[in-house]
């Protein structure tokens, strides 16, 4: 870990009033996230305009990206559901993953060649605990479903860089970013630590055309951005949890934080609504998925 102090900047506020904002992902022009609590998938412009373009039949986890033919899909992570958006605006189910698991799934992340990843599930979590170790499924574009990783320490956010070679994931217990190797069928291999992130926790991520991560952190209070073998490049601070981050913008250099403040796994739901959506001139912008 880099001894120097990283050079910290300030975000600005594009949204108030949420409830929990997660998996922001930058489609057709606006922000995309989940306002966990609520059902409500919301999309927002760089002014703070904002348009609730779904209300899906879960509370929280729930996720969110968009398969190669632009059809939208939703990780219900309690249900154990994936739901598609046909072009009719009504949801079908795409796959359904509770033969894989009943603790709930968390993130999907969709690659250039329509390969789904999903994390999350996993073995039921040993008593007094919230989470077990997870595991990544594939949902191949012919609609199989199989288990490519265990044993995560956590699973957060994801991504996959340009090339459709290499999957990133953060494992929040862990304090590390994991990368694998994808194959040609999707299956993941040669699993190796990208970066580690000493007291850091990392929650939603993204990666940009530099080859860093930015990931978002919760305890932490902030967003790091960080090259692969751990070097601190810098980060915006906030003055509430980071859980995710995404770049966008018309030049894709604007990093998007949605933040709120944390009080705990038992009060995730409550009628506090603390959730905001930042965000801040980036030093490179966006690449890879989501």
């Amino acid at each position: 870990m880099p001894s120097q102090k990283l050079a910290a900047k300030e975000a600005n506020v594009v949204m108030n009033g949420l409830a929990f904002g997660e998996s922001p992902r930058w489609h057709d022009g606006r922000l995309w996230f989940c306002n966990w609590g609520t059902g409500q998938i919301i999309a927002v412009d760089a002014d703070g305009n904002s348009e609730v373009m779904l209300t899906v039949p879960a509370t929280l986890p729930y996720s969110i990206d968009w398969l190669p033919d632009g059809r939208l899909v939703v990780v219900c992570g309690r249900e154990g559901l994936v739901l598609r958006q046909e072009a009719d605006g009504t949801l079908a189910t795409h796959a359904d993953l509770r033969g894989f698991s009943t603790s709930p799934w968390n993130e999907i992340v969709v690659d250039g060649r329509g390969n789904i990843y999903i994390n999350g599930g996993g073995p039921a979590p040993a008593p007094g605990q919230h989470f077990s170790p997870g595991t990544i499924v594939l949902i191949a574009p012919d609609g199989s479903v199989r288990q490519v990783a265990d044993k995560i320490a956590f699973a957060n956010g994801m991504a996959v860089t340009p090339d459709n070679k290499t999957l990133i994931v953060a494992e929040s217990h862990a304090n590390r970013l994991t990368a694998f190797d994808i194959a040609a069928d999707g299956s993941l291999a040669n699993r190796r630590r990208w970066a580690d992130l000493g007291n850091g926790f990392p929650d939603g991520i993204c990666l940009d055309a530099e080859g860093a991560i930015w990931y978002a952190d919760v305890p932490n209070r902030h967003c790091v951005r960080v090259r692969e073998g751990s070097a601190m490049l810098e980060s915006v601070d906030a003055d509430r949890g980071c859980f995710a981050c995404m770049l966008g913008g018309a030049d894709g250099k604007t990093l998007f934080i949605v933040a709120a403040e944390w009080r705990g796994f038992e009060h995730m739901i409550s009628d506090a609504r603390t959730g905001q959506v930042l965000s801040i001139e980036a030093s490179a912008p966006g690449a890879g998925w989501p």
